[in-house]
């Protein structure tokens, strides 16, 4: 069983603070409420297939703060986003050099490339701008990965990932 409670709500660093600071979080179409896998965001159903994908930017960096890569952890494990060359901004929020974190949970390969990031309990979405969040894992090994993505949850060209880590929950 994988749960994800609602995520802590934390300030938007960078860009889209200062956006939301000008023109208000309503005008950019975030009204602060969590994005969970159960509740899709209305990007989803606005990205077309068939879209291009924004390139990614040179140098960024995308990592775990916590926890760190084989680690043993509870059953409820606060998970922290790193983000280095690039700031974070809600979903459906177009600005350069921005995106929202997806925590995969548990899945074997990225999903594809030309279609908007599934919302499912192994694809947890933060179109928020969240940077961390709490999960409930069960009892073993599991792994946890970073994927970026656009205004729209789609995958950058080519797709901005964090390093696959392993916890082991007991």
């Amino acid at each position: 069983m994988i749960a994800v409670s609602n995520p802590k709500e934390i300030p938007m660093p960078g860009t889209a603070l200062r956006l939301a600071g000008l023109f208000g979080a309503a005008a950019l179409g975030w009204s602060g409420a969590p994005v969970m896998a159960d509740e899709p965001h209305a990007a989803h159903a606005a990205a077309p297939a068939a879209a291009p994908r924004i390139k990614a930017p040179a140098g960024v960096e995308l990592y775990f703060i916590a926890p760190k890569d084989g680690e043993k952890v509870g059953r409820e494990v606060v998970v922290k986003f790193g983000l280095r060359g690039m700031g974070v901004a809600p979903a459906g929020v177009t600005v350069d050099k921005t995106g929202h974190h997806h925590l995969l949970i548990d899945v074997d390969a990225l999903p594809p490339a030309d279609q908007p990031i599934p919302a499912d309990a192994h694809h947890v979405h933060f179109g928020g701008g969240q940077t961390e969040t709490r999960i409930t894992l069960t009892p073993g090994t599991h792994t946890l990965q970073l994927n970026l993505a656009d205004a729209l949850h789609r995958q950058f060209d080519p797709p901005i990932v964090s390093s696959k880590i392993t916890v082991t929950v007991e």
